[in-house]
């Protein structure tokens, strides 16, 4: 494929593997042609892959799909809701066997249907970073369960603590629970609370919109760590990133 081209003066972003500025994308269950054709346009964007909604237990495509991304340096991980009914029937080993027998090699911890007990996710954080780079999750799937901000932080350090690579700061795939209001508005408070407790590097923060996506660009930085990212979005991201559209021109030199 033909290098794109480099003349103009853009914010920097560096190249994968990366440790920052991380794009975390949400399949919802891509073919394997649509994977091929993902990746044949994308990969040098993607940083990781989560094959959410536990699409990947009903995928007979599954181990296909995860050779497609090793090739291309797109590590996948398993979503959060997966992890959570496993552990809730007590099937977290046979989970670890069947995800590294078809090449998982990162997990997401979440407790989003608040079945778990703290001290229990942050044991199978613990227990899951042996084998797996865990993604762990903190927030909730429904509105209605919203802890303070220094609730969400102290989580945060504590899965870190345990052996978490990254946390993600849970915003769904509709980008209205967690890190936003019903409108889809970002809680300053809570992204101030987290950020004055954990790096930022270390955080990932869910945001399938773009006028999400703008607002931690413009209040972050092009190498912010954004999650749950469409298919279909890496390119616009990435020009958000580098600030080749209006809403984000002021972060790229102009001049």
């Amino acid at each position: 494929m033909p290098e794109c081209p480099t003349f103009l003066k853009l914010p920097s972003r560096a190249v994968k593997p990366r440790s920052c500025g991380i794009t975390h994308v949400l399949d919802k269950g891509l073919t394997p042609a649509g994977t091929d054709a993902f990746l044949g346009q994308a990969a040098h964007l993607v940083d990781i892959v989560k094959v959410g909604w536990g699409i990947g237990y009903v995928d007979p495509a599954l181990p296909v799909r995860v050779g497609m991304c090793a090739e291309h340096g797109c590590p996948v991980c398993l979503g959060g809701t997966l992890f959570e009914l496993t552990a809730i029937q007590d099937r977290v080993s046979q989970l670890r066997d069947w995800a590294l027998s078809v090449g998982i090699t990162h997990i997401e911890v979440s407790n989003g249907l608040r079945a778990l007990s703290a001290s229990r996710k942050h044991a199978l954080v613990r227990e899951l970073a042996a084998d797996f780079v865990v993604l762990a999750e903190t927030g909730a799937k429904e509105g209605n369960y919203p802890p303070t901000p220094a609730e969400w932080a102290q989580e945060m350090a504590r899965d870190l603590d345990a052996g978490a690579s990254w946390v993600i700061a849970e915003g769904r795939e509709s980008g209205t629970v967690g890190l936003y209001s019903a409108d889809q508005v970002v809680r300053e408070d809570l992204v101030k609370v987290i950020l004055d407790a954990i790096p930022q590097d270390l955080v990932i923060f869910e945001a399938p919109a773009k006028a999400q996506q703008t607002w931690f660009i413009r209040q972050l930085g092009a190498d912010v760590n954004i999650g749950n990212v469409e298919p279909a979005s890496v390119l616009s991201l990435e020009t958000l990133r580098l600030g080749l559209r209006a809403d984000t021109a002021s972060f790229s030199a102009l001049t």
